[in-house]
C-alpha cells in the first residue's frame, strides 16, 4: 500500500496531462495543482477494493473498502459465463446488453421517470433484477449480457461506496486504479455516472493514464539500499523524465514539461546522491 500511494504522487506529481475525468464517452484532462493536491481518495480496484485517504507522501489511512471487486466481476463470471479469463469477461461485456436482466426504473414505473425522488426510467433499480419474473433459466440468457449487467453491478457500487466515503471525510478528488479498470471506457464511465448521481454532481471521479504502473512506480521511488562499504543506507533519486527508448537500444530524454500522447511510455532512471 506505501508503493502503491508513492505511486500516484509521482504520476500526479511528475507526469503532465496524467489525471482525467471520462463521461459520457468524454475523456477530459484535468490539471492537478501540486500545492493543492492533499489530500484525496484513492480507490485502488483488484480482487477486492481499498479506499486509502492520502494526507501527504508517506501519509496514508485505508478507511474503507468492499470484497465486491475485480475478482468477484472474475469469479462470477467464471461460473456464469464460462469465461476463462478477465479479458476474455471484459470484451464478452462489451457486446452485452444489461437491460435485458436489470431491473430498470421504468420497468417499475410504466416505462416513465420517478421524477418525485429524482430517478430516470433509465436507473438500475435491482441488478438482475428481471431473473426473478422472467421464468427464464441461467441458460436461456445470453452470456455477454451476463457479464455486462455484472460489471456495471459492481462498477456502480464501488462508484456509490467511494464517493459516501470522500463525503464522510470531505475529500474533493477521487482517483480509481487498479487492475479491474484496464483503460476500459465502459467501467470508467460506469463509476463516473455512479459518483455524479450520488454527488449530484458536486464530485467526479478521475482517472490515471498509467495506473496499471502504481506499485511499480512508488517501490522504486522509495528504493532504499545499503552500501557495501558504509551501514548508512542510500537514497536513490528519481530523476524526473520520460525515456523513450528506440530501436539501437539508445534512449532519448524528453523533459515532463512536453505533453505526453498516449502512446509513449513511462521509464524511470535513478542517480545515487
Amino acid at each position: 500500500m506505501h508503493s502503491l500511494v508513492g505511486g500516484v504522487n509521482f504520476l500526479l506529481k511528475t507526469v503532465p496531462r496524467e489525471a482525467f475525468t471520462y463521461l459520457d464517452g468524454q475523456k477530459d484532462f484535468v490539471e492537478i495543482d501540486h500545492n493543492d493536491l492533499y489530500p484525496y481518495l484513492l480507490v485502488n480496484i483488484g480482487s477486492g477494493v481499498s479506499m486509502i485517504k492520502v494526507d501527504g507522501d508517506g501519509k496514508y489511512e485505508r478507511i474503507s473498502g468492499t470484497s465486491l471487486g475485480g475478482g468477484t466481476f472474475l469469479g462470477l463470471g467464471k461460473l456464469l459465463t464460462k469465461c476463462k479469463s478477465f479479458d476474455e469477461l471484459l470484451e464478452l461485456s462489451h457486446h452485452g446488453n444489461n437491460r435485458v436482466i436489470d431491473m430498470l426504473v421504468g420497468d417499475i414505473y410504466g416505462g416513465t421517470d420517478y421524477s418525485k425522488i429524482g430517478l430516470s426510467s433509465t436507473a438500475i433499480a435491482s441488478s438482475f433484477g428481471k431473473a426473478i419474473s422472467d421464468g427464464k433459466e441461467l441458460e436461456d440468457y445470453q452470456p455477454e449480457d451476463v457479464a455486462r449487467s455484472l460489471l456495471r453491478m459492481i462498477s456502480n457500487n464501488i462508484g456509490q461506496i467511494a464517493y459516501l466515503n470522500a463525503l464522510r471525510f470531505g475529500l474533493k478528488r477521487i482517483f480509481f486504479g487498479g487492475f479491474f479498470i484496464r483503460g476500459l471506457e465502459y467501467t470508467m464511465d460506469t463509476i463516473s455516472v455512479a459518483v455524479h448521481f450520488w454527488s449530484r454532481g458536486e464530485a467526479k471521479a478521475m482517472f490515471l493514464r498509467h495506473e496499471g504502473f502504481l506499485g511499480a512506480l512508488g517501490a522504486f521511488t522509495s528504493y532504499e539500499t545499503h552500501s557495501n562499504n558504509d551501514s548508512k543506507p542510500q537514497h536513490h533519486t528519481v530523476q524526473r523524465a520520460i525515456l523513450n527508448c528506440s530501436g539501437d537500444d539508445s534512449f532519448r530524454h524528453i523533459p515532463v514539461t512536453s505533453n505526453l500522447n498516449d502512446s509513449e511510455t513511462i521509464e524511470c532512471s535513478i542517480s545515487l546522491v
